[in-house]
């Protein structure tokens, strides 16, 4: 354990450089921490402590991060000396399984390109019909049962599972461990040894799947992948299981958590809800889920580069690598950018929102995960009008522990 750590992994504050990630405020779930935001005000860049002692930049601004996302001098590898890791186990991983997003191009652009053509918005919007089913079928099954029902474990975390599932051609009937061994992969305060075994479970597990699929491939990405880049050579099985392990933790942990908070932030807000529910208009649907992305930014330990030249941003220097951590919630709650940011508004033309980051790694799926989104919020309100807590507010577990941020609960009623 590193002098600068806590028991659980977490950075302990030393002098006036500020531990990151830090803590939210009692009470204001949905909100920045308090000292993220004050950092925001104060403007320029400034050193914050990770886990290892280490101190990156922290970018706090909207316009100075998406100018950073779109700088070639910035780079997302996760080998080069100065990233900043995110967690003991991320920094152990990612030296046995690397996939695009922690390269830069050319080989970055090479392999997203292998899987980019299911995510296109025509054939994600193909997709629709099958979406609008599958979520149709989950609340038929939760009208039928009894009441109270966990939203989580009932109908947000299946709903993108089944469609990742779909999609890649993971069986679905596997969701019990492939959804355990995410959760551990995403948990900041899970042991190294833990991290790298679930990971290791995971790639194991595609790597079989794939295998499998170039003597019996179907329709799916990973037969695919298992034909055109596998078969070919121009892929090893390893490297196709890793991608495949990246799309279906990132397609089902982040819209998963998307659809609880979100819908933990609207029954908190029950006109916006009410109108949502009443309207019956697609586009205040496409509305509020772009203004929930903002709003939520569930990514909240913040997208990581290092610099590969020295950067002038805000008035300070970011030398070649130092490590930088762009606060994806604090530029979505910049005033600068957006007016009155702290306040929901369904009706705010939320565009633009670094949710899904910006520039070449600008998220692969953020198709997929909109139209999921706006099938939910255009469905579930609808098809059960009383949708209640079950719980007091105070009652909810978030999830202050993990790095997609979100809720492990989410009792209802109606």
């Amino acid at each position: 354990m590193s002098a600068h750590t806590t028991e659980t992994g977490r950075p302990a504050e030393t002098g006036e450089t500020p531990a990151f990630p830090m803590p939210r405020a009692a009470g204001c779930p949905f909100d920045p921490p308090s000292r993220l935001r004050e950092m925001r005000a104060e403007g320029p860049p400034a050193k914050v402590r990770l886990w290892d002692g280490s101190t990156p930049w922290l970018v706090t601004r909207y316009a100075d991060q998406r100018a950073l996302l779109a700088d070639p001098r910035i780079s997302a590898d996760t080998g080069l000396p100065g990233y900043p890791h995110p967690t003991p186990g991320s920094a152990e991983r990612r030296r046995y399984a690397r996939t695009f997003i922690s390269m830069d191009d050319p080989g970055h652009s090479r392999l997203r390109r292998m899987v980019t053509a299911p995510f296109t918005v025509r054939r994600v919007e193909a997709l629709r019909p099958v979406v609008q089913g599958i979520v149709n079928g989950l609340i038929d099954d939760m009208l039928a049962g009894p009441r109270p029902v966990d939203l989580v474990r009932e109908f947000a975390l299946p709903v993108p599972s089944m469609v990742i599932c779909e999609m890649l051609g993971v069986p679905y009937a596997d969701h019990d461990f492939f959804q355990a061994d995410s959760r551990i992969l995403v948990n900041r305060d899970e042991p190294v040894q833990a991290q790298a075994r679930a990971q290791e479970n995971l790639v194991g597990y595609l790597e079989r799947l794939v295998s499998a699929k170039l003597v019996r491939p179907g329709d799916d990405v990973l037969s695919r992948v298992a034909a055109e880049q596998v078969a070919t050579g121009a892929l090893s099985r390893r490297d196709a299981a890793a991608m495949g392990m990246l799309l279906l933790v990132a397609g089902h942990e982040t819209t998963a958590n998307m659809i609880a908070l979100g819908t933990l932030a609207l029954l908190l807000h029950p006109g916006q809800l009410a109108e949502l529910r009443d309207s019956g208009d697609p586009a205040l649907v496409a509305s509020t889920v772009e203004e929930l992305l903002r709003y939520l930014t569930i990514v909240h330990s913040g997208r990581r580069r290092v610099a590969l030249a020295d950067i002038e941003v805000g008035g300070r220097t970011i030398h070649a690598g130092d490590g930088v951590v762009l606060a994806t919630d604090a530029a979505n709650r910049d005033e600068e950018r957006f007016a009155d940011p702290d306040r929901l508004d369904d009706h705010r033309d939320a565009r633009g929102h670094l949710a899904f980051g910006f520039g070449v790694h600008q998220c692969l799926g953020q198709n997929l995960a909109r139209m999921e989104l706006q099938v939910v919020y255009g469905t579930l309100y609808r098809r059960i009008p009383g949708l209640r807590l079950a719980v007091d507010l105070d009652r909810v577990p978030f999830k202050h522990d993990a790095q997609i941020f979100g809720v492990y609960e989410l009792p209802v009623t109606w």
